[in-house]
């Protein structure tokens, strides 16, 4: 499966509210509902967002993204209103700096989903 693209699943207790936030707040390319999730696009990765009642968002992120000026993007959702999660290795700005370079902001999604934007000091290729 190597080179094969990835899907991204995201519960939502409210799929229509998630996608708002995922295509508005995000900025997420709206595809189509086909009638099992919500369908969305970023990057080139499609995220289904499926309605999920009985479901406990989890500790850890489910989803992120690479960013390249991470303080802007910060700065931007917060402008939107997203609060970032206040993990006590995070600076003031909410970005924790890795010791090996890497840069990483967490935040909620509407569902309570913990998601990420990050700036990699050495970039996957």
């Amino acid at each position: 499966m190597t080179g094969c693209p990835i899907v991204a699943f995201v519960p939502a207790h409210d799929p229509e509210r998630a996608a708002e936030f995922y295509t508005e707040v995000i900025g997420a390319r709206p595809v189509r509902d086909d009638g099992f999730a919500i369908v969305c696009e970023s990057g080139g990765t499609m995220i289904r967002i499926v309605a999920a009642s009985a479901f406990t968002p989890q500790p850890f992120t489910i989803l992120g993204w690479e960013v390249a000026d991470i303080e802007a993007e910060v700065e931007r959702l917060r402008a939107a209103g997203v609060e970032f999660e206040d993990f006590a290795l995070a600076d003031e700005s909410g970005i924790w700096n890795a010791p090996g370079g890497d840069r990483v902001a967490w935040f909620r999604d509407t569902e309570g989903n913990l998601l990420s934007l990050s700036k990699h000091a050495q970039p996957v290729t």
